[in-house]
């Protein structure tokens, strides 16, 4: 277990996502080229206006890895074009195959564009480095704003800072290059990412978006994100997303905790009593997408699902998910001495609820956390 945490961070992104491919064009009867090879026979034909068939049939055939699928359609109504940094990391990677297959224009915001090109082969896409933001918002519907350094990581000075700034530096340039696009070619909306670590940890409190900040590192880094991002100018709405923990396969926690589950060798971090605030990756890729395209989403909402649960029942799930026990706790201090002040992402939590999103009327496919597991790891 202490092996996997050193290795991967909880907020890495790892995703390369679930598909791959598109880029299809005719070859001989029946067949399509496609990122990295050809499709069988079997596969049905690429056409921008109903790509699900395509994308799911790829997705397929690319092995066991990885087992799950977007399954996502083309929807009646106006495309849009949305610009997003962070469009490789786990939740990002998402975003783009889903509004790419439903038709829509994504403008990949990265500081590696051969990299990105790599590992998001969809149809819609277009790259730019982050010297081109101004180009990349100018025009734009929305822009989306995921970046930052991961920090599931042993935090040295020099790391905290760059978790800092990272986000920091990023989310000013976004701002920067709204306020300078002419009013009339302007994005409406600008959603950007925040964490639950705004609230500080506790064990007895519950949070809801009206909570105060906390006081800690953590806290203290929200604070300024949140403050950098609602410097948009007026007539583009700002909406935050304050995200708990993210639930998929190919990253972030699971990624880490599985295969030392499937050892036999699983069970809780730390005492087990801290929250785990949790969501399915595609809820909150779904709530970025209606916070884009409904107007009656203003300010900040918590993107984590309505029931939140201890790290115990986090493992013990998981384990009954996997058939494996959660018998073998990892003590605080084994973990503080490998991660040092970094520790406290994985020992401390809080209990936060996703209220303005149910009173907005957002629909969570995943409220249970053995539901999600299920969907997850099937």
């Amino acid at each position: 277990m202490l092996k996997s945490l050193q290795q991967r961070s909880p907020s890495a992104a790892v995703c390369s996502s679930s598909l791959h491919c598109i880029n299809g064009r005719r070859l001989r009867s029946g067949t399509h080229a496609v990122a990295g090879g050809t499709a069988p026979k079997c596969a049905p034909a690429f056409t921008a206006r109903n790509p699900e068939p395509f994308l799911i049939h790829t997705a397929r055939s690319l092995g066991p890895k990885p087992r799950s699928v977007v399954r996502v359609m083309a929807q009646a109504g106006d495309k849009m074009t949305v610009a997003i940094t962070g469009a490789t990391g786990l939740v990002g990677s998402r975003l783009t195959a889903k509004l790419a297959a439903q038709g829509n224009k994504v403008r990949v915001l990265t500081r590696d564009v051969n990299s990105a090109k790599a590992k998001l082969q969809y149809p819609g896409l277009e790259f730019y480095s982050l010297a081109q933001i101004q180009q990349a918002v100018n025009g734009a519907d929305a822009v989306v704003n995921l970046a930052g350094t991961p920090i599931g990581t042993r935090w040295t000075s020099e790391i905290k800072r760059q978790i800092k700034q990272s986000r920091l530096d990023t989310t000013n340039k976004v701002v920067a290059a709204i306020t300078n696009t002419p009013e009339a070619s302007r994005p409406k909306v600008l959603v950007s990412s925040s964490a639950v670590g705004y609230y500080g940890a506790s064990q007895s409190s519950s949070f809801t978006e009206d909570s105060p900040a906390g006081s800690d590192y953590l806290a203290e880094i929200c604070t300024e994100w949140e403050a950098a991002a609602k410097r948009v100018p007026t007539g583009t709405r700002c909406v935050i997303i304050r995200t708990g923990i993210v639930l998929a396969r190919d990253g972030g926690v699971l990624a880490k905790m599985m295969p030392v589950f499937e050892l036999f060798a699983g069970g809780p971090l730390g005492t087990g009593k801290q929250w785990v605030s949790w969501i399915h990756r595609d809820d909150l890729v779904d709530l970025i997408i209606d916070a884009i395209k409904k107007p009656g989403y203003n300010g900040v909402y918590n993107g984590t699902a309505p029931k939140p649960v201890t790290m115990a029942q986090l493992c013990s799930s998981l384990g009954g998910v996997l058939g494996r026990p959660s018998w073998l706790p990892v003590p605080d201090f084994a973990i503080t001495t490998l991660l040092g002040e970094g520790a406290q992402v994985v020992l401390e939590g809080q209990k936060v609820l996703p209220t303005r999103a149910q009173q907005a009327g957002f629909n969570f496919k995943y409220t249970e956390l053995s539901d999600a597991l299920r969907n997850i790891l099937k």
